[in-house]
């Protein structure tokens, strides 16, 4: 198959439709349908979620909960510094993306509060692996603050705190949050209960990785950030019974998706846990997942050669123009898009 290049992954997007805030209330989106198959779209209201599913499916949420990941300090050699924690290593230590002035080298010690204080380690590429004084997770509890995405361009709000954790969240460790499940509320989860639809869920800890631009020209040669996962016993037999009895397994984002699809890379979906580095682009031949919730996702990023992979990069370059036509809300606070997999693209069961 000819290598595919980054510029096949871009799109033109208006800055004024990528939301700067939540909508009004949960589950109020709009949800762009699409049909990986024929192609076909249709819009619709996030609220008419259940009218998509049937009795005997499975819907799957990523149970991650989001830290207060990001602190703002100063180097004790002066000069400011801010750190976006990655992944909590330890009770003390953490894998952290550094922005200071100048570069940082071991030994480095950096001030956040009167008694707060860690110490540069080493370098990991792209991160830096720090050692704190305190427990990390306390400290960040303590004098944290909700690590909004980039290309949200104002302050994490008393709002923020609420609208960026998904209602089921339980499992804290994720530095950005798994969005799709952001427009669900608990009336929309019981309504979906009652209609004789399963719901199982996985931990994916999305880190700061799902942020940094993908640097090559062509597609193959990226090398894709590992991401902590569990996939608990009852959420294994789930999907199996669903299969069996002919059900859809639904994920509800691209995070549930690559949990999923990583459990099943030997066979059946196991229960397990570790590290993935699962990277599903255009050719991927999925084992699991039937449909995708998701948001709209940035041009030149993995999270759309994701969804160009299960309903076609066609598909979906149409869907996005679709959706800047008629003025969808893009990225993390936007609306939705349900999406029916292409059919070659699964394995028969």
């Amino acid at each position: 198959m000819r290598a595919m290049r980054i510029e096949q992954f871009d799109y033109t997007l208006p800055d004024d439709l990528i939301a700067q805030t939540p909508a009004p209330v949960r589950g109020s989106s709009r949800m762009l349908c699409l049909d990986g198959v024929t192609g076909a779209l249709k819009d619709d209201q996030f609220a008419n979620l259940a009218d998509y599913l049937r009795a005997g499916d499975l819907l799957v949420f990523n149970d991650t909960r989001v830290i207060n990941a990001r602190l703002f300090g100063h180097r004790e050699t002066g000069g400011k510094v801010e750190v976006l924690i990655e992944r909590i290593l330890g009770p003390r230590r953490a894998l952290a993306m550094l922005r200071v002035s100048h570069a940082p080298k071991p030994g480095l010690r950096l001030r956040f509060a009167e008694s707060d204080h860690a110490t540069v380690i080493e370098r990991k590429g792209e991160f830096f692996l720090l050692e704190f004084d305190g427990e990390v997770m306390e400290i960040l509890g303590r004098i944290g603050e909700l690590p909004l995405p980039p290309y949200i361009e104002r302050p994490a709000s008393l709002e923020d705190r609420a609208r960026y954790q998904t209602v089921y969240a339980r499992t804290p460790g994720a530095v950005a949050a798994p969005t799709a499940g952001l427009h669900f509320d608990q009336a929309m989860l019981d309504r979906i209960a009652q209609a004789g639809v399963g719901i199982a869920s996985v931990t994916l800890h999305v880190g700061a990785g799902t942020f940094q631009p993908v640097r090559v020209e062509e597609v193959e040669d990226h090398v894709m950030h590992s991401e902590w996962y569990e996939i608990p016993q009852a959420t294994a037999e789930a999907v199996a019974r669903t299969q069996n009895a002919g059900g859809r397994v639904v994920a509800v984002g691209t995070t549930s998706l690559r949990a999923l699809e990583s459990a099943a890379s030997h066979g059946p979906v196991a229960a397990t846990s570790g590290e993935t580095r699962l990277f599903i682009r255009p050719g991927y031949r999925f084992r699991v997942v039937d449909r995708l919730l998701t948001n709209f996702h940035l041009p030149k990023s993995t999270l759309l050669m994701l969804v160009s992979a299960f309903a076609g990069l066609e598909a979906v370059q149409n869907a996005y123009r679709h959706a800047v036509r008629e003025r969808y809300r893009f990225f993390s606070y936007g609306d939705a898009m349900l999406i029916e997999g292409a059919a070659s693209m699964r394995n028969a069961r």
